[in-house]
Parts: C-alpha cells; sequence; structure tokens
C-alpha cells in the first residue's frame, strides 16, 4: 500500500541476508567492539547501552502490519485479501515461508544480536567502578530478563533452543569453533524458566508511570506461568499431539527426542503453581480492569449472578471494562490488569485496516472470521444455538426496536438479528454490516457518525467507490476492538488516541489457571525456586473462581456444577474463552498448536457473509470464495517457522525444524 514502507522492508530484508552465522551473531560487531572500552566505563553508559538493546525488540502489537510473527492472520480468527507484502502471516499460511525467505518473520537473527549484547555486559560490568550493590543487582536482573525473553522469543516461534549461556563467542574463528547443537524442548523451558526465576529476585515489583513497559517481577512471572503451561500441554506432554508432530524428531548427535514423548501429569501442577503465584501476589496485586456502572450501563440479565463484582457481575460497567483496555481510554500505565504492557504504534495504525477507504479514510480489510463472531455469546450466557426466549438468535431478518445506547456505543436500529442480544465483548470487538462508526475527532460532519454497510451495495462493500479489488473485508466484518470512538483517518482534525498492547494480561492468567487445575488428577506439593508454595489438584471451586472472574467481567453467568463435572466440558469452554477474550491478541496462534489441533482449526473452511450479495442475501453464511482461501497451507511443518538455510548450512549439527528442507 505505501511504496516507502515496501522499500524500507526490503532493505531490512536485504540486512538480514549480509549475515554470517546469525544465532553467532558475529557479523558486524566490530562497531560495537570500537565503544565497548567507553560503555563500561560508568553505570550511566552500561544502563544506556542496555536500554539502547532492550530497544531492539519488535513491538509486541505489532502483529499485523509488517509483524514480527505470523500472528492472527496466520489463524483461524482472522483473515485479509490484502495482497501487500505488510501482512507476513498472510504468507505463512499461503505458503510464501521458505528457510531461503522467511519474510521478515520470526527474528532470529535479531533475538540472537540480542543475546550477544546481554552476555557482553555480563562478561564485562565489573569494569564500572561507581556501582553499588544494589545498581548492580538491578542491572544485572533486568540484563538476564532481557536475554531471556530474547530465547522465549526464539522459543516460541522456532522451537527448541541453541543456548549459549555466558559466552561471548569471538569472530573470524574456524568453523569448527561455532558448531553446536539444539537442546531439547524440555532443557529450553528450564533454561529460560530458571532464566527468569532468577531475573525476578531482584525486578522491581512496579515501575514509574514514566518507565512503563520495563519489565518487572510479575512480568517475569507471566512469563514463567506461559511457558510452564505451554509445556504441559498436549503438543509438548507425550500423547498422540506429540507423538503425531514429533515422534520421529530426533537430535542427530545422540539421537534424543527434540520433545518428550512421554506424558507429565505433574507439568500442569507446575503450570497451577505459576498462575496461582501471581493471583497470590499483594504487591503489587493484579487484578482484572473494571469501571463502575453508571446510569447508562445495561441491566444484567436475570440469571447472571448480581453480586458485586468479583463474586459476581454486579456493579461494573461490562462494555467499558473491556473496551477501554484496548481503545487507549484506559490508562494503561496504572492499569492493574496489565502485568506487562507496552504503548505500541503497531496497534494505532492497524486500526486503519478496519475504516472504510472513500469516506473514513482507511484500508477496509481487516477480517474477523465467522467462526470468531459465532463463539460469542448471548447477553445471557448462551450459545446462539441454545439462546433463551427472552434473548433469541435469528439468523433472519432486522431488529426493529429503535437504536439503543449503552455504555457510550450506539447500536442501530435495523442490524441483522443475529447481532442483537450479544454479550458485550462482541459489541466492543467486532465491526458488522450496519454498525455505527463515530471518528468524532474530526469536524468534517460527512465523514463521523456513519452507519457502513459491506453487502454488494454497501459504502464499504466490494464495489463501493474507490475500493479496490482487495481492499474490501471478505468476511463482512472488521475487527474493531482497538479503535476509539474518537478515532479517524481522514477529515480536518482527524486523529488517533495512543494505544497500548497487553504482553501479558491477569485474565490469562485466571484461564491458564482454570486449565492448569482442570487436567490434574492427582495432588501435588509444589515448591517455586522464590518459595511459593503451593497444593495443586482438581478444585473445582478454584478452577470457577478464576474461570468466573472474567466471564462476569463480560457480563455473563459463571460455570454451573454440571459443566465443572466433567474436565472435557471445561476444556473445551477455556478454549472458547480463550478465543473471545484474546482475539487479536496473538494468543491464538499459539493455543491452537500447544493443544495440538492447529490441522483441525486450519481445515475448517473460513466463512463470513456473502458479500457478493445485496441484503437480504447478504447475511446467509458462505465459504469465503477468494483465492487465498482456496490457496491456503496446511502441514505439520508449520507449527514452527523454518531455521534460515544459511545457519543449518554453516553448522552442521544444527537440526532443521521438522517438515522444513536443510
Amino acid at each position: 500500500m505505501k511504496n516507502k514502507i515496501k522499500i524500507l522492508a526490503v532493505n531490512l530484508f536485504i540486512i538480514s541476508l549480509m549475515s554470517s552465522c546469525d544465532f553467532l551473531n558475529v557479523e558486524d560487531n566490530f562497531k560495537d567492539t570500537l565503544s565497548y572500552d567507553s560503555v563500561f566505563v560508568s553505570k550511566r553508559n552500561i544502563e544506556r547501552y542496555l536500554w539502547a538493546t532492550a530497544a531492539e525488540f519488535p513491538d509486541e502489537g505489532k502483529i499485523l502490519f509488517y509483524g514480527y510473527t505470523p500472528g492472527p492472520v496466520a489463524t483461524d480468527e482472522a483473515f485479509t485479501t490484502f495482497k501487500s507484502d505488510q501482512f507476513k502471516g498472510m504468507a505463512f499460511v499461503l505458503g510464501e515461508v521458505t528457510p531461503d525467505n522467511l519474510q521478515g518473520l520470526g527474528k532470529w537473527s535479531e533475538m540472537y544480536k540480542i543475546i550477544r549484547k546481554a552476555n557482553i555486559i555480563f562478561n564485562r560490568i565489573d569494569e564500572a567502578k561507581d556501582m553499588n550493590t544494589t545498581d548492580k543487582f538491578e542491572i544485572l536482573a533486568y540484563n538476564r530478563f532481557m536475554r531471556a525473553y530474547a530465547y522465549y522469543n526464539l522459543l516460541m516461534d522456532y522451537g527448541p533452543l541453541v543456548i549459549l549461556g555466558d559466552k561471548v563467542l569471538d569472530s573470524n574463528e574456524s568453523a569448527e569453533y561455532y558448531n553446536t547443537h539444539r537442546s531439547t524442548y524440555d532443557e529450553s523451558i528450564e533454561y529460560v524458566c530458571n532464566e527468569l526465576e532468577a531475573a525476578a529476585v531482584h525486578l522491581p515489583p512496579t515501575v514509574a508511570i514514566s518507565q512503563f513497559g520495563r519489565p518487572t517481577k510479575g512480568a517475569a512471572y507471566g512469563l514463567i506461568a506461559r511457558l510452564r503451561l505451554q509445556h504441559a500441554s498436549p503438543l509438548y506432554n507425550g500423547g498422540t499431539a506429540a507423538k503425531t508432530y514429533f515422534g520421529s524428531w530426533t537430535r542427530k548427535v545422540d539421537g534424543a527426542h527434540y520433545v518428550s514423548q512421554e506424558y507429565h501429569e505433574d507439568r500442569w501442577a507446575l503450570a497451577a503453581a505459576a498462575t496461582a503465584r501471581i493471583i497470590k501476589m499483594t504487591h503489587p496485586k493484579y487484578e482484572l480492569y473494571t469501571i463502575k456502572k453508571d446510569a447508562n450501563t445495561p441491566q444484567l440479565p436475570a440469571n447472571v449472578p448480581n453480586a458485586e463484582f468479583p463474586l459476581g457481575a454486579g456493579g461494573i460497567d461490562h462494555f467499558k471494562s473491556y473496551s477501554d483496555m484496548f481503545t487507549g481510554e484506559a490508562i494503561p500505565q496504572t492499569n492493574p490488569e496489565f502485568i506487562w504492557g507496552r504503548m505500541s504504534d503497531g496497534v494505532k495504525e492497524v486500526t486503519r485496516h478496519s475504516f472504510n477507504i472513500e469516506i473514513m479514510g482507511g484500508w477496509n480489510g481487516m477480517c474477523i472470521t465467522q467462526k470468531v463472531v459465532d463463539k460469542y455469546r448471548m447477553v445471557d450466557g448462551r450459545t446462539i444455538s441454545n439462546s433463551s426466549a427472552q434473548y433469541p438468535y435469528s439468523e433472519d431478518g432486522m431488529t426493529s426496536t429503535g437504536r439503543k445506547t449503552f455504555s457510550g456505543y450506539i447500536l442501530n436500529n435495523g442490524i441483522s438479528n443475529m447481532y442483537a442480544n450479544r454479550e458485550m465483548r462482541f459489541y466492543a470487538s467486532v465491526g458488522f454490516s450496519r454498525r455505527f462508526w463515530t471518528a468524532n475527532s474530526t469536524s468534517e460532519s460527512n465523514r463521523k457518525n456513519l452507519t457502513i454497510t459491506y453487502d454488494r451495495a454497501g459504502n464499504s462493500g466490494r464495489y463501493s467507490g474507490e475500493n479496490i479489488a482487495n481492499d474490501y473485508p471478505s468476511t463482512g466484518y472488521v475487527i474493531t476492538k482497538f479503535i476509539h470512538e474518537s478515532d479517524a483517518w481522514k477529515g480536518d482534525g482527524s486523529q488517533r488516541v495512543d494505544k497500548p498492547f497487553p504482553i501479558i494480561r491477569y485474565a490469562e492468567i485466571l484461564l491458564a489457571h482454570a486449565e492448569a487445575l482442570n487436567n490434574l488428577q492427582g495432588t501435588y506439593n509444589i515448591t517455586l525456586p522464590d518459595g511459593f508454595e503451593y497444593i495443586a489438584s482438581r478444585n473445582t471451586n478454584e478452577i470457577a473462581e478464576a474461570f468466573n472472574q472474567v466471564r462476569y467481567r463480560a457480563g455473563l453467568p459463571g460455570l454451573t456444577t454440571g459443566e465443572l463435572s466433567d474436565r472435557n466440558t471445561i476444556q473445551s469452554l477455556i478454549e472458547d474463552e480463550l478465543m473471545v477474550e484474546f482475539l487479536f491478541e496473538n494468543r491464538r496462534y499459539y493455543d491452537v498448536r500447544r493443544w495440538g489441533i492447529y490441522e483441525e482449526t486450519e481445515r475448517e473452511p473460513i466463512t463470513g457473509m456473502d458479500v457478493e450479495s445485496t441484503e437480504p442475501g447478504y447475511y446467509n453464511k458462505v465459504i469465503v470464495n477468494h483465492s487465498r482461501v482456496r490457496t491456503r497451507v496446511v502441514n505439520k511443518r508449520l507449527v514452527y517457522l523454518p531455521i534460515p538455510r544459511t545457519e543449518i548450512r554453516k553448522v552442521r549439527d544444527l537440526d532443521q525444524n521438522p517438515g522444513w528442507p536443510n
């Protein structure tokens, strides 16, 4: 879409190809070496070097537009027809990513650059004589976290690691000097978790508002909890999924399985303890973000517990409590749900991909799938297939009860009955045909307070105005989760509110805790490295307490006794809850993989509204008719990105990821 952006991407890609062995990152370090003697003379210079290195991490909110990881469009939650090479996840699912061309994904080289710079700090920090012990421990803690986070990113996208320890490898040595092999997945998990545990000892519990984005003790614990849950999950913990994907993947130097083929239930207990540690923290005390209800907050359905939150869904505004976190309305620096977050230009930029083109200056094509839309529940918590007489779901007809306004959201009259009576997260996240768009920051009245339609005759459909071949929502839905009511892309005064991206939210910890407990058969006494003790078992009260908080915040009823009695039912409910709660937060890509259901979910057809028809035919659910749907690739090798071929060929004992050519 933007030639300058495309040229920049090409230049960055060319630079990435100009490396030797990226995991060693000994290329082009001469410039750094020149400055080392001046860096390590003082605490101030070391801190500047540390934070300059930390700035090399990608913007975690940049998961769509020039994303560093495949992200939402590489899953069943999102789709786009954009042909622009800005959307790396589409290149991944279309089979265009190869060991010779990763399309800018993964950041293998960049992560090992960060690791090398962290190791230099470890090796040379004692040269600075103006640091007291407290200063040194804090710098080392941040540095250890930074290195562990680089390994974490590699582990998530590439799997088993090449672990370098504290070594700073010399340049211009023989090939044998650099030869090494990958650790197993188990070894990699333990290494990263142990490093994060060590970092947490001296990381601060909180940071100043001006330092929002810096990691804290909670950030380290949050990453540990995420990794422990992943390690316990079917893909990495024996059973059918581990055997199907990794049964024949062994290390060539010794024949060891890269991924364990034996089941270990105690991993679920360890994950439960890791999440419980965060839940029980008191400084800071993490909790779900909420806004108090007011006169514009809708009344709860009779079946939803109305006790004060978190014991029930009472006393809060369920739309604002969810939506404000993402739009920029809430103050992220003081949000008690953000265990770790950052301000993100990537999030702000991606809102443009949902706005109408001709009138509103957007790009009009970042789609949500019908599958996601159908996962959102009715306002009383029922599924669309089991709706109640009081809050019915119907795919026929349009609403005729007049325009409604609640929690600052305007719900038009005359929308499809499919979109009536839905839960608050649906209205916060989904742009459907006949949705009302405010765009309040522009002073041009013809570019704000608009009803946007996506059918064949609609003002934002495939054949409307300036729309070009691929700039339309092919499913009939766009993502609105991050759009503030004042955000506008065209017209006098148009501007966008700055957006945060939640790297780790407390809601994730609650659902992870419920999932870990649900998978236990026995009882385990766990002691974590910091001394935290926890007894883990399938305690249904504890499962409900964690899960229900997320449901109550959305204005929905909690789990029933019948649901709690069946672990398969609970697992299914957790999976559905994760899909809607974390829509477009880059969790789905990793979740379907760790559950071992990646191929199953990807083989389901992508469906949406019939954008080739006018109303009412538009509201028929159809399989999206586009070449990018028909040519999507589903293959076991896509569970990981490939390691660059240049690495594999230059390092004798380095094994490629399964299914990818050497």
